[in-house]
């Protein structure tokens, strides 16, 4: 049986390796909105699930101090980690204040070759908000440094990244075209569960509806995809090539 079992995992390739998702965002609760329930179901697969949030989005309530609300968000990036089953990493910078810079990309640098992706998740690069755009560069130059050697940074280089995917943000819409669709119908009440450890995502400082807006989300690109719901990801042109020997 052991020797049968070894031969369907040869045969069948990545499809029985686990995975490493790093998805990185500008704010907490950005990629758990965006992109979460993929998540959610990648760690239904097996698969680790770490995000790194870029800044807890600290100045976004409309009646508590910077500070004060900083710690409200961390507390509640933890517990929608914990629903998920996820790896939460908090990066040094404040909220509106991403600096896109060599210091910048360095840190992100040194988090992908600690945690050692095999799949990254990010921001669109086109945004109306100047941290998702900063983030976006950020992560892209982050990834080439991190593959390369005699660059300043520990741990060994990371090379074979399966894939840059870009999430569907209502504020990074500009230029978007869905491209790749995961299933995330046995993903979505754990996703619920998750995204509502914010408060802003449960209504209650924000008249922005976004977690009516993201369930409808999953069920448009579910519908395309033909499944009950979907999350969909862009990727850069450079990704979208194929070469083959005939059509598929």
């Amino acid at each position: 049986m052991k020797i049968l079992m070894l031969l369907i995992c040869l045969l069948a390739g990545d499809a029985f390796a686990q995975r490493t998702i790093l998805a990185v965002g500008a704010h907490a609760g950005d990629a758990e909105l965006t992109s979460g329930a993929a998540l959610v179901r990648h760690r239904q697969l097996g698969d680790r699930v770490v995000i790194l949030h870029m800044s807890l989005g600290e100045r976004g309530h409309p009646g508590m101090a910077p500070a004060e609300y900083a710690a409200q968000k961390r507390a509640e990036a933890v517990r929608a980690a914990e629903v998920i089953g996820a790896e939460v990493i908090f990066a040094p910078y404040g909220d509106g204040l991403i600096p896109d810079d060599e210091e910048a990309r360095r840190f992100v640098a040194g988090v992908i070759r600690e945690v050692r992706p095999t799949h990254v998740i990010t921001h669109w690069g086109e945004s109306i908000h100047r941290d998702h755009a900063a983030t976006h560069r950020i992560v892209n130059d982050a990834v080439l440094l991190a593959s390369l050697q005699d660059v300043g940074l520990s741990g060994p280089p990371l090379r074979g990244l399966r894939g840059i995917y870009y999430a569907e943000n209502w504020e990074d819409a500009d230029g978007f075209k869905p491209y790749v669709y995961v299933d995330v119908s046995a993903a979505e009440d754990v996703w619920r569960d998750a995204v509502t450890a914010y408060e802003f995502v449960r209504g209650e400082i924000s008249s922005f509806h976004y977690l009516e807006y993201y369930q409808a989300l999953h069920v448009l690109r579910g519908a395309e995809a033909r499944y009950a719901r979907a999350v969909a990801f862009d990727i850069g042109a450079s990704g979208k090539k194929r070469i083959l020997e005939a059509l598929p």
